[in-house]
C-alpha cells in the first residue's frame, strides 16, 4: 500500500475511534447532565407531558393539573394556594420547583425508580406518578392562617407525642398558581416584595426568640442543678448590672417581684434579671449543650424541608452571655425551633423528630415510605425537669402573662416574648408565644410556637400575650377539638 494512503488510512481511522468515543461518553456519561440541564426545553416537556401527583392534606389533595394548549400539556394547580404555599412550595414550568414540590419532585413527576416495573426500567416509559401525603392538619393550618390575618408573621404545631407537624404556617403568604406557567410578571412581583412572601418564615428565618428562651435556660438550671426546683429562689438582683459593664437590665414590668425570684415567678413575670444572671452563673457553654440538645446550631434539620438552623452564639463575655439568657444578643430561632422546646417539655422531656411526611405512596397508593413509623426520639430533659417546666409554664398563662391563652378543657402552659428589633431596639419588637395545650378530656397535646414580626398595633401594644398568644390559642383549640 501506498505508504500516504496508509497514513491517511490511520488517522482516519483514529479519528473514527476519536468520534466514537466521544459519543459513547455523551451518550453514558454526560447524557443525564445534559437531560437535567434547567435550559432543556425537552426534559420540561416530558415532565408536564402528563398530571403530576399530589400533595395531600387531611385525605384531600391540595394541588392538581390542569391541561394547556402548548407543548407543556399539563400545568401545575393548587387548592388553596396560599393557605398551603409554606407546606407544598410550587412546581413551576419556568422557574423549578421548592420545598415539597423539589423534594419530591422525581416522585410527583413520575421518574422516581421505584414507580417503575421492570419493563418500564427497559422501556424508559415514565410510570404514574405517585403522591405525597402530609400530616399536616387542616384544621390547625386553617386556625393559624385566619388567626394571623394580614400580620407579617409565622405558626407551626407539632403532635409531641408523634412529631407530626400539625400545621406550618408562614404569612403573608402568595398562591403558587401564578407561578405554575411561568407569568414572569408575577415572578417579578414576588421576589420584588419588601414583605417577602415567598420566604418559609415558619422554617427559614431565624429571629431573636427574646423570653421564650428563658425556658432552655430554665431547663440548663434545673439539669445542672444549680437550682434544685422551679420554687427555689434564685440568686437575682433587681436591678441587674450588666458584668463588666454600668447598663442595667430592666424588667418590663418595674414593680413585679423578680428580685431574688423563683424560676416560676420570673417565667410568671417574664424577669429578665433572673435568666440574665442565671445564663451567667451557668456559663455560655453549659446554656449552649442545653440549647443543642433542643435543636439549636442543627445545620441539617429536615422535616423534610431543610429548616434554617437557629443559633445559640459562641465566644462572648459575660455582659453579652447574660443577653443571650433573655434571648437576645445573637440567639436566633426560628418558629419550628421554639415549638419544639414547648414539645419536648409537654412530652416528658423527650423529643420526638418533627416532620410533615406521613409517608409516600405510588400510582396505585400502595406505601412506598411510612416516615411515621421511622421517626426517632431523644431525651432532652429529664422527666422531673420537664414536669417542673409545665407546672411554671401553666402559671404563665393562668396567672402572668400569657393569659389569653387559656382554653375552657385544655390545661396551657406558655412562655411569652418580647424581641428587640433594630438597632438600640429601634424598630417594632417582635412577638412571641410557645406554648402546649393538654386536652383535659382526652389527654391529647399539641405544642405551638408562634412570631408576629409587624402588625398594625401600636409599639407600645406589642408583646407576646397581645399578639401572638391568641394566634397559638386557636391553634390549639383546632388541634384539641373532639
Amino acid at each position: 500500500m501506498n505508504k500516504t494512503i496508509r497514513r491517511a488510512s490511520v488517522f482516519t481511522l483514529l479519528l473514527v475511534f476519536a468520534l466514537l468515543a466521544r459519543a459513547t461518553w455523551v451518550q453514558f456519561y454526560d447524557g443525564k447532565a445534559l437531560a437535567d440541564d434547567k435550559d432543556n426545553r425537552r426534559r420540561a416537556i416530558e415532565t408536564y407531558a402528563q398530571p403530576l401527583g399530589n400533595i395531600v392534606v387531611g385525605g384531600s389533595a391540595v394541588t392538581g393539573s390542569a391541561e394547556t394548549s402548548g407543548d407543556l400539556k399539563y400545568k401545575r394547580t393548587y387548592v388553596d394556594g396560599k393557605l398551603y404555599a409554606a407546606v407544598t412550595g410550587y412546581s413551576s414550568q419556568v422557574y423549578g420547583a421548592t420545598q415539597l414540590e423539589g423534594i419530591y419532585q422525581d416522585l410527583l413527576d413520575g421518574t422516581d425508580n421505584r414507580l417503575k416495573n421492570p419493563l418500564d426500567t427497559l422501556t424508559g416509559k415514565r410510570a404514574t406518578p405517585g403522591d405525597v401525603i402530609t400530616t399536616i392538619d387542616p384544621d390547625v393550618q386553617k386556625a393559624a392562617y385566619e388567626a394571623l390575618g394580614d400580620k407579617k408573621g409565622a405558626a407551626v404545631a407539632i403532635d409531641p407525642a408523634t412529631g407530626k407537624l400539625l400545621a406550618v404556617v408562614s404569612t403573608p403568604s402568595y398562591d403558587p398558581t401564578v407561578l405554575s406557567a411561568g407569568d414572569g410578571d408575577a415572578w417579578k412581583k414576588l421576589t420584588k416584595d419588601s414583605d417577602k412572601p415567598m420566604t418559609n418564615r415558619a422554617l427559614r428565618q431565624p429571629l431573636p426568640p427574646g423570653s421564650t428562651f428563658k425556658l432552655v435556660v430554665a431547663a440548663a438550671a434545673l439539669e445542672d442543678g444549680l437550682y434544685p426546683s422551679v420554687d427555689v429562689r434564685t440568686d437575682s438582683p433587681d436591678p441587674y448590672t450588666l458584668p463588666g459593664t454600668t447598663r442595667v437590665l430592666s424588667n418590663e414590668n418595674p414593680s413585679a417581684p423578680c428580685e431574688n425570684a423563683t424560676i416560676r415567678t420570673a417565667l410568671q413575670y417574664s424577669c429578665n434579671n433572673v435568666f440574665a444572671k442565671m445564663a451567667v452563673d451557668l456559663g455560655q457553654d453549659k446554656v449552649r449543650a442545653m440549647a443543642e440538645k433542643f435543636g439549636f446550631d442543627d445545620e441539617s434539620q429536615d422535616v423534610p424541608v431543610r429548616a434554617y438552623p437557629s443559633v445559640y452564639p459562641s465566644g462572648m463575655d459575660k455582659a453579652q452571655t447574660a443577653l443571650t439568657g433573655i434571648g437576645q444578643f445573637d440567639v436566633t430561632a426560628t418558629p419550628l425551633q421554639m415549638a419544639m422546646v414547648s414539645a419536648a417539655i409537654a412530652h416528658g422531656g423527650e423529643l420526638v423528630s418533627p416532620h410533615m411526611v406521613s409517608r409516600t405512596t405510588d400510582g396505585d397508593g400502595d406505601v412506598l415510605r411510612n416516615y411515621d413509623d421511622s421517626t426517632d426520639s431523644k431525651r432532652i430533659v429529664s422527666s422531673r425537669t420537664a414536669e417542673q417546666l409545665r407546672s411554671a409554664m401553666r402559671t404563665v398563662v393562668e396567672q402572668g402573662t400569657g393569659t389569653n391563652a387559656r382554653i375552657p378543657g385544655v390545661t396551657v402552659g406558655g412562655k411569652t416574648g418580647t424581641a428587640q428589633h433594630g438597632e438600640n431596639n429601634s424598630k417594632v419588637p417582635y412577638a412571641w408565644f410557645t406554648s402546649y395545650g393538654t386536652s383535659e378530656a382526652t389527654g391529647k397535646q399539641v405544642a405551638v410556637a408562634v412570631v408576629v414580626e409587624q402588625s398594625d398595633a401600636a409599639r407600645s401594644e406589642v408583646s407576646g400575650n397581645g399578639l401572638a398568644a391568641p394566634v397559638a390559642k386557636a391553634m390549639m383549640r383546632a388541634a384539641l377539638a373532639d
